[in-house]
């Protein structure tokens, strides 16, 4: 499993404690920026990285974060084949992928705190598309 990472200026802690936690469970990662918080950045750019490493399959799933997670995952959701959800709980976490097969998840800086981003992101990679009838469901979401 390969993940896809990236935040604004607004998300840059938050990218540093998640990718110390990806390393720790020894999941492989790549990150797209930004590089520092110090610099105020454009987040679509970083979405679009990552939305574009996901369509080619380079990655299994993308993390995006910014202040609130929601620019980050308006931006991701406008390209075809990525699902991307505003996670702000462990259990959207787990039933986000469970149901709706969620490519990217957005998480906010501001919104929540470093120990449940994380358990946020262990309950996402953890789960697993449960298939029909959410399939279907998809396929009438991407139609």
């Amino acid at each position: 499993m390969k993940i896809a990472i990236a935040s604004d200026h607004n998300g840059f802690e938050l990218k540093e404690v998640i990718k110390a936690h990806l390393s720790e469970r020894e999941v492989a990662y790549e990150d797209f920026g930004t590089k520092a918080a110090m610099v105020s950045v454009d987040y679509p750019k970083y979405a679009q990285k990552v939305v574009e490493a996901i369509l080619r399959e380079s990655v299994n799933g993308g993390i995006l974060i910014c202040d609130t997670g929601i620019g980050m995952s308006i931006t991701a959701n406008k390209s075809k084949g990525i699902r991307a959800a505003v996670v702000g709980d462990v259990y959207s976490a787990k039933v986000t992928k469970e149901h709706n097969n969620a490519n990217i998840i957005c998480l906010g800086q501001r919104v929540i705190g470093d120990s449940l981003a994380q358990m946020i992101v262990d309950a996402w990679l953890d789960a697993e598309f449960q298939g029909e009838p959410h399939q279907n469901r998809i396929a009438m979401i991407e139609k």
